[in-house]
């Protein structure tokens, strides 16, 4: 069962990423320019208006009845209990990215939270000063010196890159949550998190809506630049054109 998961969320993942990238060589020529950083821009508008469209009538709806039926206080205890989940994988992307000491302080959390915290529901490692961090394969591979690549926007997930895809293929295959047992188990609590996440994003979204003369652009601008700052945790290196103009 547990097999057959993992192969399943790593082909899907996978066919994500290849038809997105197959149907780049189709797409047509946009209007204006293409950022270096975007040039299969007009294919990634396309799929950003399409994700919008199934958020406006679907995915947010859902997540605006989630924050009126459960309470605040339990949606915190289901945040904090699937990020106690995700401990684990980020501990393993610190140790990847040669952070020894990192590792040691989010498998500390896990083991603080699920101890003390009732398998999570309560953030006890945070009242300690212990760091909340998130780690992922993206950030692994560009620690490891591969580059971002094209942006992608996947069908559904949304903002990417070559390499984000890439790594996030790794991430579902390793995910927690789809090594439950029961399928069907599994499925509801992967669910559950999606609307939790998406239910978290809904002040952003009204500012992101109130502020960007044009969504598109200020999403990839903004996802590239928060990647590239958590590849490198807050300190980046100064990028080629910088480094040339000093």
């Amino acid at each position: 069962m547990i097999g057959s998961i993992r192969r399943r969320s790593a082909a899907l993942s996978a066919l994500v990423l290849a038809g997105t990238l197959a149907l780049s060589g189709c797409a047509s020529t946009g209007t204006g320019p293409r950022s270096a950083a975007d040039p299969f821009e007009p294919m990634n508008r396309a799929v950003f208006a399409f994700n919008e469209t199934a958020d406006e009538y679907v995915v947010k709806p859902v997540a605006q009845a989630y924050t009126t039926v459960v309470p605040e206080y339990f949606r915190g205890v289901i945040g904090n209990v699937f990020a106690n989940v995700g401990e684990l994988w980020t501990a393993a992307n610190q140790l990847l990215q040669g952070k020894p000491m990192a590792a040691l302080g989010d498998l500390s959390r896990f083991v603080i939270n699920t101890t003390f915290g009732f398998g999570g529901i309560a953030d006890v490692a945070s009242e300690m000063g212990l760091e909340r961090h998130r780690e992922d394969f993206g950030q692994t591979l560009g620690r490891w010196g591969l580059a971002s690549g094209p942006y992608l926007v996947l069908p559904i997930f949304g903002p990417s890159s070559v390499r984000d895809g890439l790594g996030f293929a790794l991430d579902m295959a390793a995910d927690p949550v789809r090594q439950v047992e029961t399928e069907g188990f599994s499925n509801n609590l992967r669910l559950t998190r999606a609307i939790d996440q998406r239910a978290s994003l809904l002040t952003a979204g009204r500012v992101v809506e109130g502020a960007a003369l044009d969504k598109y652009s200020f999403v990839r601008d903004g996802y590239l630049q928060r990647r590239r700052n958590q590849v490198w945790d807050g300190d980046p290196p100064p990028e080629p054109a910088e480094t040339e103009s000093k």
